[in-house]
């Protein structure tokens, strides 16, 4: 034998039992074995390189795997970060359809990331699921699933009309330490009847990297949060180091509340002086805008609720904010059925040191934002603790202000009645003296008209003095007309001009203010949303029988729209106050609204 390479030949020459003697040359294999030797090494050599393939195969997707988990950590977006979790497993997995439902705490799908549906498919599907049938399956047991036909499971409720067709079908639960944050699902295998073992391990996988990096996002998302509520808080302190008006810092806090909670509207309800009933003083979201100085009932609602036990609540919407607690729809605040879409809806209570003084309501479009987390309500209510400071302190002041004014009107009321009313009144007996002393009855007659119009100033200063010393609170109402005026300017573009006509400050009583100046707030509005005006008037006639107020401007006139709630508000506040309302169209063009209600409220 040479020293050449073992061949092929050489084994079977071996094997053989005709081999030849060693140093003769072989005459092949026998008869008995026709090359069966070599048809086993051929499927030797195949199945050696099928496993090949395998593990190569294996390795690629475990490499695939790998690329998925740093995909999926890159960045700290929670709804990025979700959007990412799926369409790596549709790409793992080789499925066609893919989505990851996030389980919120009454065991539903609060949030459902779709993969390969477009979004005309999404639009014509309807109201996305809720966790029911198959997809509660997950829920119910947190375990993996497989299943090669979705429509053939005792558990399946069918499709929705216009969903695409799936039948394959897996799934697994995501988890974050002890609890289940969602469960991901992936529909039609690609290239293949079912999804496989395999498949179901390398998304189990995948599940287990997710909810470390979906925990990490949402430490980094409550830290960042936390971190704009301090912010928020920090600034309103320094606003409450300056000389503020009580609205102002409300107002200050319901706008950094609204952006912070990512909420879209936000307004301040504060309990009236008999405790019976809250009234909307600041609004921050423009959908909100036509609900201030309205009325929120006390009893029997979650306002209510909240304010009886100083405890945040969260319902689904606002509708729910206003039945739940067994009131019907009917009966709910207008405040509520005007934002019924709204949902989300988050009620925190303003606490001091004396006790709750109103609420801070938070409310979002369901499409915009999940559901108010705990973390969200712990925030808020820190947070809403600077309103609560901002209220007290600008109160405060506000008395300080009130009781400086009242000094001042008391020490001006004693000089005209101890010097002006007394040498008016010398001034006038001395004339009398002097009239006697004539003759002329021209004289005379002169002297007496001069007494009278000094008995008629006497009377007058004495009305002010009781002005001053009784009505010190309604000077302001004719400076809040001048604010209002001063604010609308910015939406309209110009400055409407203001007509008071009567005795504007004994006329309007204490009840009747808030309804004026939301009437005017609310007629300024929608001049600057539909009317296209140049010139709005508003004019005041406050008499012994009552208020008239009549704002007209030269728009484009009363539209053919049947949207007017704002207007209903206006004739609703009219009618309970016993007066009336109406809307005509003004002689030279625009838009004329009458409000009237008598003086005896």
């Amino acid at each position: 034998m040479t020293g050449g390479p073992i061949t092929g030949q050489d084994i079977a020459r071996a094997a053989s039992p005709d081999a030849a003697p060693v140093g003769q040359p072989w005459a092949g294999p026998s008869r008995a074995l026709p090359e069966l030797s070599a048809v086993r090494l051929d499927e030797l050599l195949h199945e050696l390189l099928e496993r090949v393939g395998a593990v190569t195969a294996q390795q690629e997707r475990l490499r695939a795997l790998l690329d998925a988990v740093v995909g999926i950590a890159t960045g700290l977006e929670l709804p990025r970060m979700l959007e990412r979790i799926v369409e790596a497993a549709c790409q793992l997995a080789g499925a066609r359809y893919g989505a990851l439902g996030v389980i919120g705490p009454d065991r539903n799908l609060v949030q459902f990331i779709t993969y390969g549906i477009t979004p005309a498919q999404r639009e014509v599907m309807g109201s996305l699921p809720e966790g029911h049938g198959v997809l509660g399956l997950l829920i119910d047991s947190p375990e993996p699933l497989r299943m090669p036909d979705i429509g053939k499971h005792p558990h399946s409720y069918g499709f929705p009309e216009n969903h695409p067709v799936m039948k394959s079908l897996v799934g697994v639960p995501i988890r974050i330490r002890d609890r289940v944050f969602g469960n991901l699902y992936l529909a039609e295998k690609q290239g293949a009847r079912e999804f496989s073992k395999d498949d179901e391990d390398v998304l189990t996988a995948l599940a287990a990297a997710a909810g470390v990096a979906i925990d990490n996002a949402a430490l980094y998302e409550v830290s960042a949060r936390r971190q704009r509520w301090l912010e928020a808080g920090t600034e309103i302190s320094n606003l409450l180091l300056g000389e503020v008006e009580r609205d102002d810092a409300l107002q200050a806090v319901a706008a950094r509340a609204r952006e912070i909670s990512d909420s879209d509207v936000a307004f301040i309800a504060l309990l009236g002086d008999e405790a019976s009933e809250l009234r909307i003083v600041v609004v921050d979201g423009e959908l909100a805008m036509s609900i201030v100085d309205q009325r929120l009932s006390i009893e029997g609602t979650l306002n209510g609720e909240v304010i009886r036990t100083g405890q945040p609540v969260v319902v689904k919407s606002m509708l729910a904010a206003a039945t739940s607690t067994g009131r019907d729809a009917a009966d709910a605040d207008q405040a509520w059925s005007a934002l019924a879409e709204l949902g989300p809806v988050m009620i925190v209570p303003l606490r001091s040191g004396t006790g709750t003084l109103g609420t801070l309501v938070l409310a979002a479009h369901g499409d915009h934002r999940g559901a108010f987390t705990s973390q969200d309500v712990q925030l808020a209510e820190s947070f809403a603790a600077q309103a609560a400071l901002a209220l007290a302190r600008a109160q405060a002041q506000a008395d300080r202000e009130l009781l400086a004014v009242i000094g001042d009107r008391d020490r001006i009321a004693r000089d005209l009645h101890d010097v002006v009313i007394q040498r008016l009144f010398a001034t006038g007996l001395g004339l009398q003296t002097t009239a006697r002393l004539t003759t002329r009855t021209q004289v005379r007659a002169r002297v007496d008209a001069a007494v009278d119009d000094l008995d008629a100033v006497i009377r007058d200063i004495r009305g002010a003095i009781f002005e001053l010393h009784h009505r010190a609170d309604h000077a302001d109402l004719r400076r809040a007309l001048r604010l209002l005026l001063d604010e609308a300017q910015h939406t309209l573009g110009f400055n409407p001009r203001l007509h008071v006509r009567g005795a504007l400050e004994t006329s309007v009583q204490d009840g009747l203010r808030p309804h004026l100046l939301a009437v005017v707030r609310e007629a300024l509005s929608n001049a600057a949303r539909h009317a296209r005006a140049s010139a709005v008037d508003v004019t005041i006639d406050a008499g012994p029988d009552g208020v008239s107020l009549v704002i007209a401007d030269d728009g484009v006139g009363i539209g053919t729209s049947t949207r007017r709630s704002g207007l209903e508000n206006l004739g609703r506040r009219a009618e309970e106050l016993g007066g009336s309302f109406a809307v005509t169209r003004g002689e030279s063009g625009g838009t004329v609204l009458t409000w009237r209600v008598p003086s005896e409220q």
